[in-house]
């Protein structure tokens, strides 16, 4: 009898797990049908990728009908993108892609593109799980670039540039807290804007003390972290490919992947995390138990602050080495979408801002494809995120649950 009861349990368990094997191995078939004709395979026949894409949207569909909508959905899409993009991949020549499919250039560039998004993202973790929708991230990281650049200019040190940059966001994020926290503002209008008031002050100030001159071309940078020992590992290709990968990036991506773990470790294994996700789940309960929620929204809203300014630091004097107006060109954003998209979690939120930064970096090489159709890919290619980001928020491939006090202003009794 025993032994029957296993075979079921067995039986019932394998059910259950089949729909979400299939689900992910549909996703895995539909990043191969485009990776398929992409360097180092270069597959030049359209019914090997294609195959593989029906393969892929098959399994999301089976995958769908045995319940698990979310990898089935998902599959489907990439099912579909996958095709596209072999297809339109196809059209270019194999020295061509080969040029622009150079793998440890792309994996460089995507950590580069994806270390500011990061920084902004964690910082908004930080503020919204403790109920405080932040909005002005934007802003934060515009204040963290032009105060990072100039703190540096100032210092003639881009330790002081970090510093400076990340006390302006905090000061910026401050203020936003003010207002929401105990003047009860809207919060979404109040971040708005935060938004305008940090592109007025930044505008301002860069054209009161820079002016048409710019930042100074010898603007104090925050240095690159050389990891020479890579080439050393056998076999020796290996090991040059993960040197041009990973081997030079900048002090600021590897602090930025240390922050990840930091943060969730704070968030979700402290006494501290505990109190920042109650106030933003339950905060009269949280009162009841004597835990101070305005001073904790307080300081979460203030870190938040300061780690999104650290990504506008890292785009003056981590990456362009110089401060624009407006340089930010709504990555803000885009992290509050990343945030969204992961969870409201460290990890979820860093892979949906690897997704931009991969796509944004494919995006600047995209152009060195000769043939004339190809001069809309670059722009068409730059959406694919954003429509991922929709179509994950809209609950496609996964619906987001937020805290449950977000948003709404606490009052004391």
């Amino acid at each position: 009898m025993s032994v029957r009861v296993e075979r079921l349990q067995r039986a019932a368990w394998a059910r259950a797990t089949a729909p979400r094997a299939i689900g992910l191995l549909g996703i895995g078939l539909g990043v191969l049908a485009l990776w398929l004709v992409l360097p180092p395979f270069g597959v030049r026949t359209a019914p090997a990728p294609v195959a593989v894409g029906i393969l892929a949207a098959a399994a999301g569909i089976w995958a769908i009908s045995r319940g698990e909508a979310r990898l089935g959905g998902a599959a489907i899409v990439i099912a579909v993108v996958g095709i596209v993009g072999a297809l339109l991949a196809m059209r270019a020549s194999s020295s061509n892609l080969e040029g622009v499919f150079v793998w440890s250039a792309l994996i460089a560039a995507t950590f580069r593109w994806a270390t500011p998004l990061t920084f902004a993202a964690i910082g908004g973790m930080f503020s919204e799980r403790s109920g405080v929708v932040n909005i002005g991230l934007e802003g934060m990281m515009l204040m963290g670039a032009f105060f990072g650049a100039y703190g540096a200019d100032l210092t003639s040190s881009w330790v002081g540039g970090l510093l400076i940059g990340a006390l302006a966001g905090a000061l910026l994020a401050f203020v936003h807290a003010i207002f929401s926290i105990h003047l009860r503002a809207d919060q979404i209008v109040t971040g708005t804007a935060i938004n305008f008031l940090a592109l007025g002050i930044t505008g301002y100030l860069y054209n009161q003390h820079y002016g048409n001159r710019g930042t100074p071309n010898d603007l104090p940078a925050v240095p690159d972290v050389n990891l020479k020992f890579l080439t050393h590992i056998p076999p020796h290709g290996l090991g040059q490919f993960l040197y041009d990968s990973i081997g030079q990036l900048n002090l600021m991506v590897w602090l930025s992947l240390l922050l990840l773990p930091v943060s969730y470790v704070v968030m979700f294994k402290t006494p501290m995390g505990l109190r920042i996700r109650s106030v933003g789940e339950h905060p009269k309960a949280a009162d009841t138990l004597g835990i101070s929620v305005y001073g904790t929204r307080y300081a979460a809203v203030t870190v938040s602050g300061a780690l999104a300014a650290l990504g506008g630091v890292f785009l003056s004097i981590g990456f362009l080495n110089s401060f624009t107006e407006n340089m930010t060109a709504g990555r803000g954003f885009i992290a509050l979408a990343a945030l969204i998209f992961g969870g409201w979690r460290p990890f979820g939120a860093f892979y949906a801002c690897v997704l931009f930064g991969f796509s944004s970096a494919l995006a600047q090489r995209l152009p060195d494809l000769p043939a004339p159709e190809s001069a809309a890919w670059p722009v068409l290619f730059q959406t694919l995120p954003y429509i991922l980001t929709l179509v994950a928020v809209a609950g496609v491939i996964g619906r987001s649950i937020p805290p449950a006090a977000i948003g709404r202003p606490y009052v004391k009794q």
